[in-house]
């Protein structure tokens, strides 16, 4: 194995390189659990820093109303969101344990976000009529092991027309406190705090909205949740507020449509990468992937994609990116020393495919 792989595997998860023995790359094993199909279907992919494995174990499954999939602490099981709630499951997709029952009626999970500590899963329910989500928006805290910390309703919505440019709806958790950040009428978004007012209450309490820039996506990285806006990559302030006295240089002052970093895909590290869909208010042309390390001047482009869906950052050193047809590795030990990112194809064919994480087998 290669001195930048060994170093990486040190730092990213040192109870994977104790397994890896000898010198073979491929003895670095981990598992791909792939949400498609529109969230009717997981699927499971075994890869090796080598290439990838074909694995007798690897399984598909159907399921209703899949939304997200998220590793939990170990990485042994992963939180798959269902419309219909929260449960764990194994490497083998299988040993389901829901998380604690929801009190709200009816349960139309849409969104859910892991802490950059591992240790708390925020989710979010709204149900709608006519095909339109348009219900109540609630929002349910969960510890990583599925009990259930607190639940809360947010201020009423009125939400604004949608159009291509309308900023999305995304949450982020960070402590027992969550953070949602909401379209409004008239341009740009406004983000509300939300946390118990008093320790061990079971119901939270919502801020007032702050009304801020447009803000298309959130990530955790250490203490503080990250915004991606049309002026670059900022962190919130706690009042709410993206701050552009802060804006990550790195990644220059325009617009970032996606943004993951290595702590919201429960791997430790410092990466984030950052992504303009030209879907939205642009031409549809393909983009760049940027990967920065939090450490040199400037983001670099991992490759360019017009249809991406997830990313995660795995333990065994590599990215790997989900599009609506395929998920792709790219290694980014050698990718950020040497500009050699090793592109290899691990699934393709893959139907309206939304969501990755790892798993360690």
């Amino acid at each position: 194995m290669s001195r930048p792989r060994l170093m990486a595997l040190a730092l990213l998860l040192p109870g994977l390189l104790a397994a890896c023995t000898g010198t073979d790359e491929g003895a670095v094993t981990l598992r791909l659990a792939v949400l498609t199909d529109g969230g009717a279907t997981v699927r499971t992919v075994t890869t090796s820093s080598g290439g990838t494995t074909p694995a007798p174990g690897d399984v598909t499954v159907s399921v209703n109303g899949g939304v997200t999939l998220d590793t939990l602490p170990g990485g042994a099981r992963l939180a798959l969101t269902l419309a219909g709630g929260v449960e764990s499951r194994d490497v083998n997709l299988a040993n389901a344990a829901p998380f604690a029952a929801l009190p709200f009626t009816p349960t139309c999970l849409t969104a859910t976000a892991l802490s950059a500590a591992r240790d708390r899963l925020l989710t979010l329910n709204q149900c709608g009529t006519g095909g339109t989500v348009n219900g109540p928006q609630q929002l349910a805290l969960y510890r990583t092991d599925g009990t259930l910390v607190w639940t809360a309703t947010l201020p009423t919505f009125t939400p604004p027309i949608a159009t291509p440019d309308t900023p999305p709806l995304r949450i982020a958790v960070i402590g027992n406190t969550g953070v949602v950040a909401r379209p409004v009428v008239g341009g740009g978004s406004e983000t509300i705090r939300v946390a118990p007012q008093n320790t061990g209450d079971i119901v939270a309490t919502s801020s007032t909205p702050v009304r801020t820039v447009a803000i298309r996506d959130l990530a955790p990285s250490g203490s503080l949740i990250y915004a991606a806006t049309d002026a670059g990559v900022q962190p919130l302030r706690d009042t709410g507020e993206p701050d552009p006295s802060r804006t990550v240089t790195a990644f220059g002052t325009g617009r970032v449509d996606r943004l993951w970093t290595s702590a919201g895909s429960g791997s430790v590290g410092n990466l984030f990468a950052a992504w303009r869909d030209a879907t939205l208010g642009g031409d549809g042309s393909s983009q760049p992937l940027r990967l920065w390390d939090g450490a040199r001047t400037s983001a670099v482009t991992v490759t360019f994609f017009s249809a991406l869906r997830d990313v995660t950052f795995a333990p065994d050193g590599n990215l790997y990116a989900l599009t609506r047809t395929d998920l792709r590795r790219y290694d980014t030990v050698f990718g950020l020393s040497q500009n050699n990112w090793r592109e290899q194809v691990l699934l393709s064919g893959l139907n309206d495919a939304r969501a990755v994480t790892w798993l360690v087998p």
